[in-house]
């Protein structure tokens, strides 16, 4: 979710540049269930525009009708939402509606911590009564300072209102492509869509740039000698796809002290299995929890064909791992779709 906010501050600070007030809307509650869960956030511009979504779309059109009156009087309100009977979801939403205003301090602080890949806190203050109240609202955590997604001035801890929905939000999640070729542009596009930030890796004689991979967010044609890591950490996955055997060999050995959450390997197992077979003679006493990340081939087993369709498998297998989840149809799993 830390892309879906990331996405909400760029967007409000672009509006709040040409004068449009902004008004941020949070799930912080939930009764029963729904098609989100409390922490997804939306942004309503005062010309109507919405930023992100907090449902399948009927619960959006409720929540411009309720901005109306924050935009006139500046004040934060709750809304409760019955999917019951619209959404089939036999769940009752409760949503803080409040001005979106962070100052100058919050935007530094923010963008550092997105750069140093740190994590953060969303407070919001709410209480389970529809309407206007005093004390309800956001604060972000950065380190051990509090700023206002209001702009209030006042101590967060002076005069809040008594429920307190907390959401930890993690580094975005990145993905490291190594390799140039017509597979990784696909790789990337899909992993772009899916909020993540994508960094390319391609060998030094490439003549590509960031701009033949739509979606990227940095790119580098360097030798695996020369391969930054220090920024691959648990919330981060790699793809091997230079389509040369000597070439992924060596930017593994350069990833071997690294602790990403996934590493996959594109091509058959005897490939694979030849690969690690020479890794672990350069490195023999590389860690067993490093080989137990390395996936290969990577992706899931959806009968993939093209590139496009590989790319949808190894998002796909990236997710699952990520999220410590087997992929299975949804129809044969029991019980809640989420736990």
């Amino acid at each position: 979710m830390t892309h879906e906010f990331k996405d909400i501050v760029n967007q409000a600070k672009i509006a709040d540049e040409k004068g449009i007030q902004s008004v941020l809307a949070s799930v912080v509650a939930l009764d029963g269930s729904s098609y989100r869960k409390p922490g997804v956030r939306m942004l309503i511009l005062e010309d109507g525009k919405m930023i992100g979504a907090v449902s399948g779309g009927c619960v959006e059109k409720e929540i411009l009708l309720q901005s109306e009156s924050v935009f006139k009087t500046g004040e934060s309100k709750i809304m409760t939402y019955d999917g019951q009977y619209r959404l089939g979801c036999e769940g009752i939403l409760y949503i803080l509606i409040e001005i979106f205003k962070p100052n100058n301090a919050f935007k530094e602080a923010f963008s550092n911590a997105l750069e140093a890949r740190s994590s953060f806190e969303i407070w919001s203050y709410f209480d389970k009564k529809e309407g206007f109240a005093s004390g309800i609202g956001s604060w972000v955590k950065i380190k051990d300072a509090f700023f206002s997604l209001q702009n209030h001035t006042q101590n967060i801890k002076a005069n809040r209102a008594p429920l307190l929905f907390k959401q930890n939000m993690p580094p975005c999640f990145k993905l490291v492509i190594i390799g140039a070729e017509h597979d990784a542009v696909q790789l990337c596009k899909y992993a772009a869509l899916t909020g993540w930030e994508v960094a390319i890796i391609s060998g030094p004689s490439e003549s590509k740039s960031i701009a033949n991979f739509p979606g990227a967010t940095s790119f580098q044609a360097v030798s695996a000698e020369h391969m930054e890591t220090a920024s691959i950490d648990g919330q981060t996955a790699v793809v091997l796809m230079t389509h040369n055997f000597a070439n992924d060999l060596r930017y593994l050995v350069q990833l071997k002290d690294t602790n990403p959450v996934y590493i996959g390997l594109l091509g058959p197992s005897k490939r694979r299995d030849d690969l690690l077979s020479q890794f672990i003679e350069y490195c023999p006493d590389v860690s067993h929890s490093f080989l137990d990340i390395i996936h290969g081939p990577a992706g899931i087993n959806i009968g993939s064909e093209t590139p496009q369709e590989i790319a949808v498998s190894i998002v796909s297998e990236i997710l699952s791992v990520g999220r410590k989840q087997d992929p299975i149809s949804l129809s044969k799993k029991t019980g809640k779709i989420h736990s």
